[in-house]
């Protein structure tokens, strides 16, 4: 075998090598960001959503705004711990719920399922449990709301104030 084609037998081989390493972290790592989820989840985000981040520093936190490609803008908030301890959003779709709310998604289902009877097509969502906080509100073309972990709020941060 010449030296060149060993080399290229090499390069073969590493990057099959690579191609199963990243295959196998995909599988691993969180695929979104999400509600209890740390800063590499906003960044998983913000390639979801394919939209451009800022960063705005807050006292007790700091805001990642995601403006998505769809036009809504998505901002999460993270507290000194790094940890994502609500999310907001306002634009003309809404965002992919089960994205953003990720393992708190079930039990907000939940409670959306258990108000059987309730015609929620127009009306705002409130959902105010001692585990999560889910508001949104809107129409077709004009959408906000926000989610957030009580317990994980930052000493002093009311959730009223996050938007």
């Amino acid at each position: 075998m010449s030296h060149r084609n060993f080399i290229k037998s090499k390069l073969v081989t590493a990057g099959t090598a690579l191609v199963v390493l990243i295959s196998t972290l995909a599988t691993v790592l969180p695929a979104w960001a999400s509600l209890g989820g740390d800063t590499a989840s906003i960044r998983a985000d913000q390639l979801h959503m394919q939209g451009s981040r800022t960063t705005k520093a807050a006292e007790s936190y700091t805001v990642h705004e995601i403006q998505a490609a769809t036009g809504t803008v998505v901002r999460e908030f993270l507290s000194p711990e790094g940890k994502v301890f609500a999310v907001a959003w306002n634009g003309p779709r809404l965002p992919d719920l089960r994205q953003l709310l990720g393992s708190y998604f079930e039990p907000y289902r939940a409670a959306i399922q258990s108000r059987s009877g309730v015609r929620m097509a127009r009306r705002p969502v409130v959902i105010d449990q001692p585990g999560l906080v889910v508001q949104i509100g809107g129409h077709i073309g004009a959408f906000s709301g926000r989610a957030y972990v009580p317990e994980m709020l930052p000493s002093s941060v009311r959730g009223e104030d996050l938007q």
